[in-house]
């Protein structure tokens, strides 16, 4: 599918912004994206704008990374009980805290076992249930609530929710296996979730809110992205899941729309070309969606009721420079931080190690790795690259390296599905079809994912030698966490690999709690929910008994020569994000700039380093 940048441009000019998905809208609103593409602001746009025109519209989110109370700019903290929005009648609004949830949920599941199975069985069941699957189940059981209460109902004509279950949730949860009781005497009966037995007393309600989300009429998924390649590939990955799930009624925004002030701004000239580059090549799976909705890049954020509503209807007398940041953003001082070349020059004087980079997706770690890898091998040193791309953008990246850098790809879709097929004909061999169906869907989470790449980069670290190997996304602390616990290994017919100390996967436990070995990167970009992710991924590692070594803000417009006022305007409020990244790494942070060519080939990512 293409989209010319043009068509696009145009719809940013019409009176009222959303107008595909505020026309004729159903009774239920998903909004859907990866990180820090915008979905809150979008949503509670929304929710004010079908307020405004006189709805009663209840606004929730589960994100964890949600930042709705501060967006409505509310001085109280909404609990699970509604709260009305100041400002906008008939608006309320619930956040509820997706944590709390899952706590709760792991002590129902937990609760009984306790002083029953032996304290280090339950402590690994426990690990079972602190993955993000189990958030995702915590928060759908909220959803269901919302979905099914005939108090809502009648208090409502729309639901607004800030993000949306996952297909692997979804499929999980619809699975008439898991209504069985069948895990109560199978001893795989252990999924991402926990005893599904647990989830028994909701099958009804399980079932009628799947109905829901599948009825047209009733919900709309709206895929929020931005025009960038990264952010739009997972806006596809979405439209193909949810079609797989029977959910058609997809729409799709495209938030932050740059629109320079000028021509003479290399930065703002740089981006506007990435976005059309972007927009004219949209993944052909996006052709499931309804409507195409777009949203210009503001001076700043929305916030607060009147923010909100101006974003609503922009205008060109809006504030676009960067007078319209906060004091409280504009004012925060300079942190100390270091260069990416300053870090490199540690990690070649330590000797050859592990450099680990791990963030969400979409904040550059690939890139970050590739400079880091060839920044040492230009120093004359011996090096290897590992990364886990699933298309392999790595060649496009460093697409010719120097003699002394080996480059390997670790396909974790040819992993998973090995791995996959081993614990299908171990554990899974002796099930009946439904309980396999079960089974079967339990490994398509992602900490299978993370479980089969986890053990293909203990045999890539093992076979590197006397090397600097610099590896390209790395396993969760949950994960490693849940490889170290002797009943999920079971579980994962995989006992022999942790009781074998020697094996690959045994050895690269050892190094990666050496911090004179290994060093992990946390990549983020200086925005908000790109650095509440990985400051929870920090908190997921110290699970585990690890730490990061630093962290890495990267593409700060900053650190750049921008004299374009909305990019200005930014790049004044990434201080703020930049002096919380300071306040949670260890060592000064490194900060690298955003550049106007994209870090490709050795001499774009040198741009990194030198």
């Amino acid at each position: 599918m293409t989209l010319a940048p043009a068509p696009i441009t145009a719809r940013v000019g019409h009176d009222q912004l959303l107008t595909a998905v505020l026309t004729d809208p159903t009774r239920y609103l998903f909004f859907t994206g990866k990180g820090g593409v915008g979905k809150t602001s979008c949503a509670a746009v929304s929710a004010i704008a079908l307020a405004d025109a006189g709805f009663r519209v209840l606004i929730v989110s589960t994100d964890p990374a949600s930042n709705l109370v501060e967006v409505f700019a509310m001085a109280d903290v909404c609990g699970s009980a509604p709260t009305a929005v100041p400002g906008v009648p008939g608006l309320d609004v619930v956040n509820i805290d997706p944590a709390v949830a899952a706590a709760e949920y792991r002590e129902r599941v937990v609760g009984p076992y306790r002083g029953v199975l032996p304290a280090d069985a339950v402590s690994s069941i426990e690990e079972e249930l602190s993955g993000s699957c189990t958030v995702e189940v915590a928060a759908f059981n909220e959803f269901v609530t919302l979905l099914t209460d005939p108090a809502i109902a009648a208090a409502y004509d729309h639901v607004v929710f800030d993000t949306a279950p996952t297909g692997h949730t979804l499929r999980l949860l619809g699975l008439p296996a898991a209504w069985t009781g069948f895990l109560e005497t199978n001893t795989a009966g252990v999924t991402c979730v926990g005893p599904v037995s647990a989830l028994g007393q909701a099958q009804e309600a399980y079932a009628g809110s799947l109905a829901t989300l599948r009825d047209a009429e009733l919900t709309t998924m709206i895929l929020v992205t931005r025009p960038e390649p990264s952010a739009l590939a997972e806006a596809a990955r979405a439209a193909h899941e949810l079609d797989e799930l029977a959910m058609t009624n997809l729409r799709l925004i495209v938030n932050g729309l740059f629109t320079p002030a000028g021509t003479d701004d290399a930065i703002a000239r740089a981006r506007t070309d990435r976005e059309s580059r972007a927009l004219a090549n949209l993944p052909a799976a996006l052709d499931r969606v309804r409507s195409v909705d777009t949203v210009p890049l503001l001076a700043r954020a929305p916030m607060g009721v009147d923010g909100l509503r101006a974003a609503l209807h922009p205008t060109p007398s809006d504030p676009t420079s960067s007078d319209g940041v906060p004091p409280s953003m504009a004012a925060m001082p300079p942190i100390a931080s270091t260069s990416l070349r300053d870090l490199v020059d540690v990690v070649a004087a330590a000797g050859p190690g592990i450099v680990m980079t791990m963030g969400k997706g979409g904040v550059g770690k690939t890139t970050v790795a590739a400079a880091i890898a060839l920044a040492l091998a230009d120093r004359g040193l011996p090096v290897s690259l590992t990364t886990t791309d699933p298309a392999a953008h790595v060649n496009d990246v460093l697409p010719d390296p120097p003699s002394n850098l080996t480059i390997t790809r670790i396909d974790p879709v040819a992993e998973t599905v090995a791995y996959t097929a081993h614990v299908l004909g171990t554990a899974g061999s002796q099930l009946d079809p439904a309980a396999l169906d079960l089974l079967t869907e339990d490994l398509r989470s992602p900490c299978t994912e993370e479980v089969a790449v986890f053990h293909a980069f203990a045999r890539t670290i093992a076979d590197s030698g006397d090397r600097y190997v610099v590896i390209d996304t790395a396993p969760t602390g949950h994960t490693l966490l849940l490889l170290q616990s002797s009943a999920s290994f079971a579980r994962q017919a995989e006992a022999s690999a942790r009781a074998d100390v020697d094996s690959p996967a045994g050895r690269l436990f050892g190094s990666l709690s050496d911090p004179d070995h290994t060093r992990i990167l946390l990549v983020a970009l200086p925005e908000a929910t790109p650095v509440h992710e990985a400051q929870e991924l920090q908190a997921d590692l110290a699970r585990a008994g690890l730490a990061p070594y630093t962290w890495v803000a990267n593409s700060a417009l900053s650190a750049t020569t921008t004299t374009d006022p909305v990019l200005l305007a930014h790049a004044a409020q990434e201080s703020r994000w930049l002096a919380e990244i300071a306040r949670s790494s260890p060592h000064s942070p490194v900060v690298t700039g955003w550049v106007p060519q994209i870090p490709a080939g050795a001499d774009g990512l040198r741009q990194l380093t030198d």
